[in-house]
């Protein structure tokens, strides 16, 4: 397993105004993301420790995980972090129609804009799955899709010191969008230890600029 998805080498192709998959390259930044939240128990600890780091991220928050946690999904927006829209449901997005996909999409930008007040939100797709159908209907509307340059692999539920040995062996690059969860303690213990060690490195942890 490898943190640089394949995948990356055809999502570059396509215009990076509509598909990002790195963050600004200027200046020492990288840019956490996480999963599949909010979630009563790990976003909070996590949310913690990026305030004790001063370090900002992304949240990319389920539909129905907001409704469940609204007053979370209120607390992340409200500490500085950014949130994205992770569908309502995190289905198989390929198992279903366009309209389906869209109603998924734009019910979560709904409970999002209640938070943040913006009419939409950075999109990113349950597993990274983006149907040809959808993926041409966001370029017709100009809407964006987040995707990563670097995954944690935290969702493997590898032993935190064994995922952090993978980080280290393929060091992070400026600019690299990181994949994460807020959905298990993983991501936490991982961050605990690497955190400071990129802030050694003159790393800044900024979250992704948010979609008008």
């Amino acid at each position: 397993m490898t943190p640089r998805p394949r995948k990356l080498k055809i999502l570059r192709w396509l215009p990076s105004s509509l598909v990002t998959t790195n963050g600004s390259r200027a200046g020492r930044n990288l840019y956490l993301t996480f999963d599949d939240g909010p979630h009563a128990q790990h976003t909070v600890p996590l949310l913690e420790l990026l305030a004790q780091h001063q370090a900002k991220a992304s949240f990319f928050l389920i539909g129905s995980q907001i409704e469940a946690h609204p007053e979370l999904a209120r607390r992340i927006a409200s500490e500085g972090h950014t949130l994205g829209n992770h569908s309502f449901t995190h289905p198989h997005f390929e198992k279903l129609g366009l309209s389906a996909q869209l109603d998924e999409v734009e019910r979560t930008d709904a409970l999002l804009s209640a938070i943040d007040g913006r009419s939409r939100h950075s999109f990113r797709p349950p597993r990274g799955v983006m149907p040809p159908r959808m993926l041409a209907n966001f370029f017709r509307r100009r809407r964006r899709t987040t995707y990563w340059s670097y995954d944690s692999l935290d969702y493997s539920r590898r032993p935190a010191a064994e995922l952090v040995e993978i980080i280290r062996r393929h060091p992070v690059q400026a600019g690299d969008i990181l994949l994460m969860h807020d959905d298990s303690t993983l991501s936490l213990e991982m961050l605990t230890v690497l955190i400071p060690e990129w802030k050694a490195m003159g790393f800044d942890l900024q979250a992704l600029p948010a979609d008008a």
